[in-house]
């Protein structure tokens, strides 16, 4: 089980970490939602809870919940600019595939 973090998306992690003056890391999770069944949760961790599992990859610590490990594993975390957008990308090895907005996926 591991969840990698591209140099790209550390470096907006660590920046948002720092600015922000607190925690641990950010939490990576899935909801129920959307047309294609889930969607990816990402905030920041002030404190674990008893079920959550703690990666650290590229100086970045990833918390995840036990439920959300299983839609996860394998997934790396990535940041990207384009055009006018920019933010985090989730490519996840085991989506089967997202809806037409890119907001939910299924697997």
């Amino acid at each position: 089980m591991a969840i990698k973090v591209s140099d790209s998306a550390a470096k907006r992690a660590r920046s948002f970490l720092e600015s922000r003056g607190k925690g641990l890391g950010l939490r990576l999770g899935v909801k129920t939602t959307g047309c294609s069944g889930l969607a990816y949760v990402l905030e920041f961790v002030d404190e674990l809870n008893p079920e959550d599992t703690v990666f650290e990859d590229n100086g970045v610590k990833i918390i995840i919940d036990g439920k959300s490990l299983v839609y996860l594993d394998g997934t790396e975390l990535d940041f990207a600019k384009e055009g006018l957008n920019e933010g985090f990308q989730f490519n996840n090895p085991n989506a089967n595939g997202e809806c037409g907005c890119g907001e939910s996926f299924n697997v």
